[in-house]
């Protein structure tokens, strides 16, 4: 008699897993926008939108006011691709997940 696979539930039965599948293509390509792009949205406003043609001189004001945090926003960016780079390792790693 062949054993059926054991099929895990998450979410109150939202989501289902079946033991042994792999991590579907689609989502795979997900991960790989979204994490690069969330990884790289801090640096791109690091010290906010300045070249915004409403608010950017407004930005710009407040930031020569203030001070800036680009070494802690560096920092945080850097753990973030790391991150990133952890997840991306798990979701392409050979082998069923």
């Amino acid at each position: 008699m062949e054993e059926k696979p054991e099929i895990k539930e998450y979410a109150d039965g939202w989501i289902t897993e079946k033991e042994g599948t792999d991590i579907p293509i689609f989502l795979k390509g997900v991960y790989v926008v979204w994490g690069l792009g969330c990884a790289s949205y801090p640096l791109l406003y690091m010290n906010g939108e300045v070249d915004h043609s409403d608010r950017g001189a407004l930005v710009r004001a407040m930031n020569d006011a203030t001070t800036t945090a680009d070494g802690f926003m560096m920092a945080v960016t850097a753990m973030a691709f790391v991150y990133v780079l952890c997840v991306l390792f798990f979701a392409f790693r050979s082998g069923k997940h």
